[in-house]
């Protein structure tokens, strides 16, 4: 190993790092690809994103992913499906309330394998 490591260290998303990059090639979902280069990036530049932003960006109905954490900051009142590297379940619990989803990444990499309407919010 290098003495200052750029990537993931945690196995676990070098695995869902590796998994990504599978799926990109097997299903031709570039979206994946570019997923999995957000999660291998050092834990200093790694996504951060709050509730209050999905409820700016995503609408209603909405699948979007967010290739980092998703922390429970601001409000949501849209019905979406959420995807996240990681979840605090204080977030997890405003999505489930404003009649979302959240799933794991790889659970929505085989429900949208193609990546068709999925968005990446960083």
């Amino acid at each position: 190993m290098p003495p200052n490591p750029t990537g993931p260290t945690n196995s676990q998303l070098r695995m869902l790092a590796r998994f990504l990059r599978k799926a990109a090639r097997a299903n031709s979902a570039s979206i994946w690809r570019v997923v999995a280069e957000f999660v291998e990036k050092p834990r200093r530049q790694r996504v951060i994103v709050n509730v209050g932003k999905l409820n700016r960006v995503a609408k209603e109905g909405d699948v979007v992913v967010v290739p980092g954490k998703l922390l429970a900051g601001g409000q949501l009142n849209k019905k979406i499906i959420v995807a996240a590297v990681k979840i605090s379940p204080k977030a997890a619990r405003k999505v489930i309330e404003a009649g979302g989803e959240v799933l794991t990444i790889p659970e929505l990499v085989r429900k949208y394998p193609r990546g068709s309407g999925v968005r990446i919010v960083i």
